[in-house]
């Protein structure tokens, strides 16, 4: 049965959501399930905007054959050529045969890689400016490299004022029946999946989003449709800034992460009593995370979110215990900046990973090391707790600067 929505007079969202999936691109964790967005404009010409992951199909067409109630599917536009977005192109072409594929050169060079079919007699390149009239609506182009592929373009339609944004504006989660931002708590219930995504999937092109912000400054835009999580209009401004804040690598929160591992307890304490000090002179909103425990997609994201971050782990195999040295390496990889840093280091007999630890975060753009003087051997001694004092002091000192 078919399980479309109206979204308005002739523009339907035939896309679906899958609470099965347990990880997102076989990298991150969705408890909460994801969406995949498609939308139809049922307009003198029929536009789908792109297709769903192949586990959705069955849905998908379903719900596609039932928006177009008997109607021919004229254009099918392809703004990000990721499976989860584009795996049934092929599936579309079979069943409607004269459609044309709107989309840039780059992702016809992608359909390739992926499918067998005879893209060149369907397709139509479209560059940056070029427009499609269907009829009512007037719909631009607008390429945007690297949020998060090289082949990523967005479109604007000028009747609706309303931007189909990719993987843009997107979140983890799937959609609970509401559809739009309208009918949930934006702060409360979405921006922290909504934050996890955009560090995750997007966050190392910072520049990249920076441009495409400001095509989009240039726009009147009262609708997002993303293709993935809801339908964004009441939020637009607060989202947009927080996308620049993102790509801009600015904190959030002028507070203190505490990201830590601990083989048998003794890195633990450390920074449970560290994170006493720093609540005791004032530093509110503390967030602390056993990265054994916690998955790396998380710590990343609130990492983008505070301007301070202390890192303690222990000396394993003369180098780093294992799950900080992934969490070290993908915010490396995710290109984080700005932030000042607090290393925490154990050894028992040959602590090494303090050094290991800083020649990974140094080169990262505008980081700070502030302090790297604790060492514990095997547990925390108490004529180390000025150490402490110390450290805790100059975290304040640097929050309050």
């Amino acid at each position: 049965m078919y399980d479309i929505r109206k979204i308005s007079g002739d523009i339907f969202y035939v896309g679906c959501s899958d609470r099965r999936l347990a990880l997102f691109e076989s990298a991150y964790p969705i408890p909460n399930g994801i969406s995949y967005n498609s939308y139809l404009i049922n307009d003198e010409k029929t536009v789908l905007m792109d297709t769903v992951d192949k586990a959705c199909s069955g849905q998908f067409f379903q719900n596609l054959e039932a928006a177009l109630d008997g109607r021919d599917l004229n254009y099918l536009i392809v703004h990000h050529m990721e499976p989860d977005h584009c795996a049934l192109i092929e599936d579309v072409i079979s069943i409607y045969p004269e459609v044309k594929i709107v989309t840039t050169a780059k992702s016809v060079a992608l359909i390739k890689q992926f499918f067998d079919f005879d893209i060149d007699s369907h397709v139509m390149v479209v560059k940056e400016g070029d427009e499609l009239d269907t009829g009512k609506h007037k719909l631009t182009f607008a390429m945007a490299p690297m949020v998060h592929w090289p082949e990523v373009m967005v479109t604007y339609d000028k009747t609706d004022k309303a931007l189909y944004s990719a993987d843009a504006f997107g979140s983890f989660g799937a959609i609970n029946g509401n559809l739009f931002d309208t009918d949930i708590d934006f702060e409360k219930d979405y921006l922290d999946e909504a934050r996890r995504y955009y560090t995750n999937i997007v966050g190392k092109y910072g520049p990249q989003v920076q441009m495409l912000l400001k095509k989009a400054s240039a726009l009147d835009i009262q609708t997002i449709y993303p293709l993935h999580g809801v339908i964004i209009k009441n939020n637009i401004a607060k989202f947009v800034e927080k996308y620049d804040r993102w790509s801009r690598y600015e904190a959030e929160e002028n507070s203190v992460l505490i990201a830590y591992s601990s083989v048998y307890g003794g890195t633990e304490n450390a920074v449970n009593i560290l994170a006493g000090k720093l609540a005791d002179k004032g530093v509110k909103g503390l967030k602390m995370y056993d990265v054994s425990h916690t998955h790396s997609s998380y710590v990343l994201s609130d990492a983008f979110k505070y301007s301070h971050i202390v890192f303690a782990t222990t000396t394993y195999n003369n180098g780093i215990f294992e799950s900080m040295e992934h969490l070290l390496h993908n915010i490396a990889a995710h290109n984080l900046q700005n932030r000042k840093i607090v290393l925490i280091q154990n050894g028992s007999w040959a602590p090494t990973c303090g050094n290991a630890m800083k020649n990974i975060l140094e080169p990262l753009k505008g980081t700070e090391i502030i302090d790297e003087s604790i060492c514990i051997k095997s547990a925390l001694k108490e004529e180390q707790l000025e150490l402490l004092d110390n450290v805790a002091d100059k975290i304040v000192g640097s929050l309050k600067n």
